[in-house]
């Protein structure tokens, strides 16, 4: 048992303060799951037939001759007898789409992501887009929150990915929406590396074990949930957007109640701020708290040494853990 769990040990480990916080970290972090895979249903076009308004044909001939594509000139030319019945429907091709009755099709759908043949690869791009800023995004999110703070931090990013998904709904262009995603992404992974930092920091035990294996998990998890059942209710994309946005928009108004991590206000040498954190706990949870929690916490007065990344691989015992965890990510 460390110096920290040792003097907090009074609070306990599961009581009212623990509790609530439990829930509101993994609440928070509903949303990041809820944007990862948004993409599938706001950038992907639907199979559909064209329309051929001269041609009057079944649903099966239809499918003989004309079959399914994504593309609709690839779909005239890859048939023979269709090429030569609408050769000029080719050259005065428009988006007149006739969606399969199979297919989901939104009632409502971004007209600048039906891409023709020459341009599919704008729909797995616009994926790598996102993940490139969750790359960048991870690349600072622990050197903010190692000096600003885990809360700061924790609701900044949020406020970023809610602000920028809620942007999308006003996308006019592919060129646009990717941008957007880019910064969504980048305030997600930063969200939830905070959200995973900050509980692990204030639980203690067995709390901690569960809530840094499943608890934050199971949060992610449930905004996967969610998704396809936002996107099978809500059919006009901007609301779907709108309903992804939202969530985030909820959790932060909890600024208010969270509280920052009383290890990282002791390891810059704030030690009243972190015992009146331990205090109001265990007022929450009914216990007595001493009058000096820390009273053998020695405060580094100096100029304290600055920690990056490049520390972890000199440190023998972290020096594994580091290369390896990288890699199975």
């Amino acid at each position: 048992m460390n110096y920290y769990d040792e003097v907090t040990a009074f609070l306990g480990n599961w009581g009212r303060f623990q509790k609530i916080l439990f829930f509101i970290l993994c609440a928070s972090v509903i949303p990041n799951g809820l944007g990862v895979l948004s993409v599938v249903f706001i950038v992907d076009n639907p199979k559909h037939h064209c329309s051929i308004p001269d041609v009057n044909l079944t649903e099966d001939w239809l499918q003989a001759i004309i079959p399914i594509e994504v593309s609709c000139i690839f779909a005239i030319v890859s048939a023979f007898f269709a090429f030569i019945l609408v050769y000029l429907h080719v050259v005065l091709w428009s988006k007149d789409l006739k969606g399969h009755r199979l297919t989901w099709l939104r009632t409502d759908h971004p007209d600048w992501d039906y891409f023709g043949l020459s341009d599919q690869w704008k729909q797995p791009f616009t994926s790598t887009i996102y993940f490139v800023g969750v790359l960048v995004g991870s690349f600072f999110c622990g050197q903010l929150s190692d000096r600003f703070g885990r809360k700061p931090v924790f609701f900044i990013t949020l406020g970023i990915q809610t602000l920028f998904t809620f942007l999308q709904v006003f996308s006019t262009s592919w060129e646009m929406y990717s941008v957007l995603m880019f910064f969504s992404g980048l305030g997600q992974i930063a969200n939830y590396a905070s959200a995973f930092v900050l509980g692990a920091e204030v639980f203690c035990g067995n709390v901690q074990t569960v809530y840094t294996t499943a608890g934050v998990c199971l949060g992610f998890s449930t905004g996967y949930m969610l998704l396809p059942l936002f996107a099978y209710f809500i059919r006009q994309w901007r609301f779907l957007v709108l309903a992804i946005a939202l969530p985030g928009a909820v959790v932060i108004p909890l600024w208010w109640i969270t509280p920052e991590s009383p290890r990282w206000l002791l390891s810059q040498g704030r030690v009243e701020e972190a015992e009146a954190i331990i205090k109001k706990a265990a007022d929450m949870n009914k216990v007595k708290a001493p009058s000096v929690i820390f009273k053998n916490y020695k405060v580094d007065h100096g100029n304290p040494r600055q920690y990056t990344v490049i520390d972890l691989y000199r440190n023998r015992e972290m020096r594994l853990p580091s290369i390896i965890l990288p890699l199975t990510w």
